[in-house]
C-alpha cells in the first residue's frame, strides 16, 4: 500500500481516501444491477484515526469499495441457512456464496483477491497453487485446459472450449476451491515482519486441517502512529463472506494492531506473527 508522509506521524499517511457515492458494478462483477455501500462509507474509523490514503486503482482503495448489506443482516451459509452463530460479524458483504460448501476461509480470501484482478483486466497474475503444490491458472483455464486430479497427482488437458467469460471465471474459482486451502495460501504468502504496519490487503492464516485465514479490509492510523484494522472472513460450512465484531469491544469491529501477542476473533485465535502479505 502506498504511503504519503505526514507531519502528523511521518512515513504513515493520515490522508483521508476518498469515498466513492456508490459501489460501481464493473468493479465487483458479481454484483447484478445492484448498488450497494461502500465499506468505506459504512464504517468509520475510530475517534482520532482516519483511513490511510490509498492509490484509486490498488487493492487497498477495491477493499474498501466492497458493497455491504444494509443494517447487519444474518450471515447464511452456501445452502441458504442461517449460520448457528450470528454473533460473529459487524457487517455483511454483497458478494454470492456459490452453491456448494466450496467458499470457505482461505477460498475467501483467494476470491476477493482474483476478482479485483479480474476486475482490472490483469490476468496473468491470477493463479494459486493447489495443496498439491500444482499452479492453476487462470489464463490456462481460459484457453480450455481442465486439471485432472488423481491422489496427490495434478495433470492439466485442454479438455474444453477456450472461454474468458466472468462465468467461466467463476468456475475456474470453483475448482481453485476445491484443491486449495489454508495450507497452500499460507506457503504463498510472506510473512510480515513488523505487525504493527499491518497494510490493507494482508492475511491472518494458519495452515492446517482445519485452518483459518482472515483478510485485511481496512486500515486507519491516528498522529502517533498507531495503526487499527478491520478483517473479514468466511468460515466452515462455506457462507457470506462477513465484516467481524471486535469481541474486546462492544461497539467497534476495529482491531488494534500489534508486534506480538494473539489476535482474538470471534471463533478463531491467531497469533501476531502468523500476518502475511
Amino acid at each position: 500500500m502506498a504511503v504519503r508522509t505526514s507531519l502528523l506521524a511521518p512515513g504513515i499517511a493520515l490522508i483521508l481516501a476518498s469515498q466513492t457515492a456508490a459501489t460501481p458494478n464493473a468493479d465487483y462483477r458479481w454484483l447484478e444491477g445492484t448498488v450497494r455501500r461502500p465499506l468505506a462509507q459504512a464504517i468509520d474509523p475510530p475517534a482520532g484515526f482516519r483511513r490511510a490514503e490509498a492509490p484509486a486503482a490498488s487493492f487497498a482503495a477495491w477493499l474498501r469499495g466492497l458493497p455491504l448489506r444494509e443494517g447487519r443482516p444474518p450471515v447464511r451459509l452456501f445452502d441458504g441457512r442461517p449460520k448457528p452463530n450470528q454473533d460473529a460479524h459487524h457487517a455483511v458483504v454483497e458478494i454470492d456464496v456459490g452453491s456448494r460448501d466450496l467458499q470457505q476461509c482461505a477460498d475467501a480470501v483467494m476470491r476477493l483477491r482474483a476478482e479485483y484482478l479480474f476486475a482490472r483486466g490483469r490476468a496473468a497474475e491470477i493463479r494459486f497453487h493447489f495443496t498439491s503444490g500444482d499452479l492453476a491458472a487462470w489464463q490456462d483455464w481460459s484457453t480450455g485446459m481442465r486439471p485432472s486430479v488423481q491422489g496427490n497427482r495434478v495433470s492439466w488437458n485442454r479438455t474444453a472450449p477456450a472461454d474468458a467469460s466472468y462465468a467461466s471465471f467463476r468456475r475456474y474459482l470453483d475448482a481453485v476451491f476445491t484443491y486449495a486451502g489454508s495450507m497452500s495460501l499460507e506457503k504463498e504468502l510472506t510473512r510480515v515482519q513488523d505487525p504493527a504496519a499491518i497494510e490493507i490487503g494482508d492475511v491472518f492464516v494458519r495452515g492446517g486441517s482445519p485452518g483459518h485465514a482472515v483478510l485485511v479490509v481496512d486500515v486507519a492510523a491516528n498522529a502517533a502512529g498507531e495503526r487499527v484494522f478491520l478483517i473479514a472472513q468466511s468460515y466452515m460450512p462455506a457462507q457470506d463472506i462477513h465484516v467481524l465484531r471486535n469481541p474486546a469491544s462492544a461497539s467497534s469491529p476495529w482491531y488494534g494492531a500489534a508486534r506480538s501477542g494473539d489476535l482474538v476473533t470471534p471463533e478463531w485465535t491467531f497469533r501476531r506473527t502468523e500476518l502475511r502479505r
